[in-house]
């Protein structure tokens, strides 16, 4: 348990710093960027895996359909997290992607309660009602849905979900996952060569193709922090610990890309939290009640 809270910590601490990674590259076209981190993520992947000399999972689950489709769907939710996050954070929408992380974790628990039949008592029940009024406080203000909050936080917590009740280990889901998005990233990036459009190929900038290198261990360790840990503890744990990654990400857009912050929008957000604090406030009640 105090295992599988320090891999799911240290992997949101990293996730909120990613904002200023993208940054870094934002003259890189999200899909591109897309692109190099699921082709980078293999090949680190693949040195882990052969240092480790740990290859012998890999015939077995090529046998298995249902574990294959399994990873199917979590390597598509994957990526589509990983481009809007990226598309958003490009695009001066650093606030409205860390919204999408702090709506997850309830959502995380919900989806505990939906799937996997764990039980929610009336406060949490509660508290998933608060963050929906405070999603339609928001909807209304700005007149239309915050899709880039509601896109990250469905597609992270049903990812989330799969990986926990998933039939691989962290390293070895990982890895799938890659290798099952690398053919339509090798594809895409060769025809973006042909195009004379490949970024790592034409861009002055050693730093970016050294950026775009990054994009391997910077997406894999995180994410094998966080399937390791989502094993380990349970829905509701794991949410709690993800307000570390958007706290991060808010403030970095507030402070350091000095986005907008109405009062309407920050009405909405207090909502949000004031749903969280009701969340944490009642779970940490229960537990005192049970000793």
């Amino acid at each position: 348990m105090n295992t599988g809270i320090l891999f799911a910590t240290l992997s949101f601490f990293c996730w909120g710093i990613f904002p200023l990674y993208f940054h870094a590259i934002s003259a890189v076209p999200a899909m591109e960027i897309l692109a190099h981190r699921m082709l980078w993520s293999l090949l680190f992947l693949i040195i882990v895996l052969s240092v480790r000399q740990q290859w012998g999972w890999l015939p077995k689950v090529l046998r298995q359909p249902r574990v294959l489709a399994s990873f199917i769907a979590s390597a598509a939710l994957l990526s589509a997290n990983w481009f809007v996050y990226i598309w958003s954070v490009n695009n001066g929408h650093v606030i409205d992607a860390s919204l999408g992380y702090f709506i997850n974790p309830l959502i995380n628990v919900l989806l505990g309660q939906l799937v996997l039949k764990e039980q929610l008592r009336r406060g949490q029940w509660l508290a998933i009602a608060v963050a929906a009024a405070g999603v339609m406080w928001l909807t209304w203000q700005a007149g239309q849905l915050p899709w880039i909050a509601l896109i990250l936080g469905i597609t992270f917590g049903g990812y989330g979900l799969l990986r926990k009740t998933a039939a691989l280990a962290a390293l070895e889901g990982l890895s799938l996952e890659t290798m099952l998005l690398f053919p339509a990233a090798l594809v895409y990036v060769l025809w973006l060569t042909s195009q004379g459009a490949n970024t790592f190929i034409n861009t002055p900038a050693d730093s970016t193709r050294w950026l775009l290198a990054a994009a391997g261990p910077i997406t894999a360790i995180p994410l094998l922090l966080f399937a390791a840990g989502a094993r380990r503890i349970p829905m509701a744990v794991l949410g709690l610990l993800q307000y570390l990654s958007p706290s991060m990400q808010a403030l970095l857009g507030v402070w350091v890309f000095h986005e907008a912050f109405p009062q309407t929008r920050l009405i909405g957000f207090l909502i949000i939290w004031s749903a969280l604090l009701l969340y944490v406030a009642e779970g940490l009640w229960q537990s005192k009640r049970a000793k």
